[in-house]
């Protein structure tokens, strides 16, 4: 069996409500894209569920990191990527497990990149209006109205800054430097963005609808909130004293 070309990284912790049956909707997907759960040391046992998966029917598809205690979604995906990069993917995804990104979107992402030449493709909430299904209307505010004030701040023409339903060329993830990621909460989604678009990669907006999770407990918190809003002044600074650069390969 030949190795897809794209990969999709799905971080979890006390997602065994949903870890089955977002891998099963993955794997149905024509294109035929690989996962990797990164797993912080679920106490419900989702990482057993997902052994089980790879024992009996998803061995040469389905990947599993486990780490010990929650060290945070910036932390897992840093991970993620650079298990990627050596694995030799081109194609790079983040997803989360809960099914508020329709694992059917991927394609659209996908084909964004492999066929029309983005380097980045975000899954965008707010690029065509608010698409945002089942969440109370304070956190619709908030999450609308935080990607609008890193826009201003920031200067990134990015309607969706907080988006975490993304894909990223193999060569995006080649130039950033990983281990300088600041950010470990929901300020990552925004300082990668950043620096993809910094170091003049293509990024567009794919309109998606975002759907509040069924099952399972949200990871939101006020910390990484607020991460996100006084990270972005620190983000614009690095960018204005010269910080950002491209790894050199």
């Amino acid at each position: 069996m030949n190795r897809s070309d794209s990969i999709v990284i799905i971080p979890t912790y006390n997602e065994k409500e949903n870890v089955e049956a977002i891998i099963r909707a993955v794997m149905e997907l024509p294109h035929g894209f690989d996962i990797l759960i990164i797993d912080d040391g679920s106490p419900d046992g989702t990482a057993q569920i997902v052994k089980n998966l790879q024992a009996t029917e998803f061995a040469e598809r389905l990947h599993l990191v486990e780490r010990k205690g929650k060290l945070g979604l910036g932390t897992a995906y840093i991970a993620g990527f650079k298990w990627a990069l050596a694995e030799g993917y081109d194609y790079v995804f983040e997803m989360d497990a809960d099914f508020s990104h329709d694992p059917k979107d991927l394609t659209r992402l996908y084909e964004a990149c492999a066929v029309e030449g983005y380097d980045v493709a975000i899954g965008s909430r707010y690029v065509s209006g608010v698409n945002v299904v089942n969440w109370p209307m304070g956190r619709v505010l908030m999450s609308y109205y935080a990607s609008k004030y890193v826009r201003l701040v920031t200067g990134v023409p990015i309607h969706d800054t907080t988006a975490g339903f993304k894909c990223y060329r193999r060569r995006v993830l080649e130039a950033i430097d990983l281990d300088a990621i600041r950010f470990k909460g929901y300020a990552f989604q925004i300082e990668m963005k950043f620096t993809a678009y910094k170091l003049g990669f293509k990024i567009k907006e794919v309109p998606v609808i975002f759907v509040n999770r069924q099952l399972g407990t949200s990871k939101m918190s006020g910390g990484i909130f607020g991460e996100a809003l006084f990270g972005v002044v620190r983000l614009r600074w690095a960018a204005l004293t010269g910080k950002i650069k491209r790894v050199n390969k």
